[in-house]
């Protein structure tokens, strides 16, 4: 029986119009989100420790809007105030309209990637072969773009900004106070090992969405209850009320 789930992921910006506002009345089940990840800037002696001067280049590249956060936090911390000619390159265009939090949006001297892929990237960075680029990234990344940029013969430096970590539970909560856990990122599912290293999975489902939380939980000692698939029309939501109608009236 699944009375109680906790889904990975931040809790969404309304309690009660948002996709899972129907689970605890319809199914009577208790939702708690809480990200078993957490993402936190490094400190200004780790920083230091990587012997990386900002003011050195103009050009930066951005993956996320954590970089982009992390990126100012490092400037902000070192007191460096990037140039207004400085040149920023970005994944995606969702990811640098969100630059505007920080700098005055430039077009001409904002550039992202059309699709969303580092390759489609290339183009724009090949314009400004002579830069200087610094990638502010996580502690734990891809190497992606570092090969693409290598490869092109760009300048370019990494810089470790910030990390992901384990984000526990509350005091006084324990994962065996729930019947189903939802993850949704191999880092979550590296989380649940780290942090609860003695917790015995029993009777818990465990339930992932995503090709990568699922082969990390097969590297595990964990058992994979569920795992489906997104199909057209369909959601995350949708998806766990099915499945939790299907495990309740089995029972």
């Amino acid at each position: 029986m699944i009375k109680k789930i906790l889904i990975s992921q931040p809790a969404p910006a309304s309690s009660t119009h948002n996709p899972y506002s129907d689970f605890k009345s319809s199914l009577g089940v208790d939702v708690v989100f809480h990200p078993l990840i957490k993402v936190e800037p490094v400190t200004e002696r780790e920083f230091r420790n990587q012997k990386v001067d900002i003011s050195s280049y103009n050009a930066i590249v951005f993956s996320s809007r954590y970089s982009i956060d992390y990126f100012f936090h490092v400037c902000k911390l070192m007191r460096v105030t990037p140039p207004v000619d400085m040149k920023y390159f970005g994944i995606s265009e969702q990811v640098m309209l969100y630059i505007q939090k920080y700098v005055q949006y430039r077009k001409r001297k904002v550039f992202f990637s059309p699709t969303g892929r580092w390759e489609d990237l290339m183009p724009a960075m090949l314009k400004h072969k002579a830069s200087r680029f610094l990638i502010p990234q996580n502690n734990e990344h891809k190497a992606d773009i570092s090969t693409l940029m290598k490869a092109n013969g760009l300048n370019f430096t990494e810089s470790v900004m910030y990390r992901t970590v384990p984000n526990t539970l509350a005091e006084g909560s324990t994962l065996s106070d729930f019947d189903a856990l939802v993850l949704f990122t191999s880092s979550g599912v590296k989380s649940l090992v780290s942090s609860f290293p003695d917790w015995e999975q029993g009777n818990t489902r465990l339930i992932c969405f995503g090709d990568s939380a699922c082969r990390a939980v097969a590297n595990t000692s964990l058992r994979l209850d569920y795992s489906p698939r997104l199909r057209s029309g369909s959601s995350v939501a949708k998806e766990l009320e099915a499945y939790i109608n299907k495990v309740n009236a089995a029972v």
